[in-house]
């Protein structure tokens, strides 16, 4: 190869290296085709919700950071599910089907709450083992966030705000 071609080609290549890394990082996950069935039988398919931002919120009754954030997440979710924002609320499958009844009836959770009973959820979520964990899915089902741990409501308002437009 001639000196003059190598010169060329290799800034060539490594600018095309760098362009695709950099496609390839941008590009978000699509959210698993998965369905939910809600304490009350109900099933919902994630796809159905294609058009809304999505926040899928893993959780547990005996979870401590899980219930700090519980009354944030219902009054976010009380603020925005009328601008298109839809939670999700998915039981880990070691949690009792009873307690999460009780705590979701005691609470009066106004979302969709889902129990994970044999794991499948937490596992098409790329293996959910830390509670609380979050994921935020945009309007065309692709996830755009992973959270662990606590909401940060003022950041998740701000992210809702810029996805949704802000509407008052």
């Amino acid at each position: 190869m001639s000196q003059k071609l190598r010169k060329v080609l290799i800034p060539l290549a490594i600018i095309g290296l760098l362009a695709f890394l950099g496609f390839s990082l941008t590009q978000k996950p699509q959210a698993p085709d998965i369905n939910f069935v809600t304490l009350e039988g109900k099933t919902i398919p994630l796809s159905s919700l294609q058009g809304k931002l999505v926040l899928v919120n893993f959780w547990a009754t005996d979870c401590p950071g899980c219930i700090a954030e519980m009354p944030g997440l219902i009054q976010t979710y009380q603020q925005y599910k009328d601008k298109g924002f839809e939670v999700i609320a998915v039981a880990m499958s070691y949690d009792g089907i009873q307690q999460v009844i009780n705590y979701s009836q005691n609470n009066a959770l106004p979302f969709p709450v889902s129990h994970d009973s044999n794991g499948e959820a937490a596992q098409q979520f790329n293996e959910v083992r830390v509670t609380p964990t979050s994921f935020i899915i945009d309007k065309q089902g692709r996830i755009i966030q992973k959270l662990i741990g606590e909401l940060d409501f003022t950041s998740l308002r701000q992210l809702l705000d810029k996805q949704l437009g802000r509407v008052s």
